[in-house]
């Protein structure tokens, strides 16, 4: 019987025992590292790409830097061995329609966590980034294994809800005849 772990933003887990290690992901990215010779897994859950200011915060997990190098050293403590690791990487939706692509942040994380790996040597074997939806994400330590489930958003449909009955209500506003003076005698 696995082991049910659930991890939040800024949270990581790693394990040699058979576990399953479980989130929801919007915007933030997680990946998920697998070591196949010894069968250790983890996973964290990155909100921001980058550094965190390690003066100002005590190893914040919630910045990619901090969260890879987390996991990475807490496999490696288990028994993992870093030329071994295997990576799949979700998340990254664009959840705020009213931002550029560009500028959201779920395109930043992939992109630092895709070229973090890279660098690292780290081969991405599979991932689900980008869209629109949320995602659950059950990561299972011990077989390298990921269920996905998609949760389509609904934040998009809300916002369009509410600018269409703004629109209506301004088109009847406007469509009311009134009266107007251009000139007063």
């Amino acid at each position: 019987m696995r082991k049910k772990i659930h991890i939040h933003i800024g949270e990581y887990h790693a394990s040699k025992d058979p576990t399953i290690i479980h989130t929801i992901l919007g915007s933030c990215v997680a990946a998920c590292l697998f070591d196949p010779l010894n069968k250790i897994g983890g996973m964290n859950h990155i909100l921001l790409p980058g550094q965190a200011d390690l003066e100002k915060y005590d190893v914040s997990a919630r910045y990619g830097v901090n969260a890879m190098e987390l996991l990475i050293n807490r496999m490696m403590n288990l028994g993992a061995s870093r030329r071994s690791l295997i990576a799949k990487v979700f998340g990254g939706a664009h959840m705020i329609s009213s931002i550029s692509k560009q500028n959201g942040v779920g395109e930043k994380i992939v992109s630092f966590v895709q070229g973090f790996l890279h660098n690292e040597g780290i081969r991405v074997v599979s991932q689900d980034v980008g869209g629109q939806d949320s995602r659950k994400i059950f990561f299972l330590t011990d077989t390298g294994d990921v269920y996905l489930k998609r949760v389509q958003s609904t934040y998009q449909q809300k916002i369009a809800e509410k600018e269409a009955l703004a629109k209506n209500r301004v088109k009847m506003i406007a469509d009311k005849a009134g009266e107007i003076t251009f000139f007063d005698q």
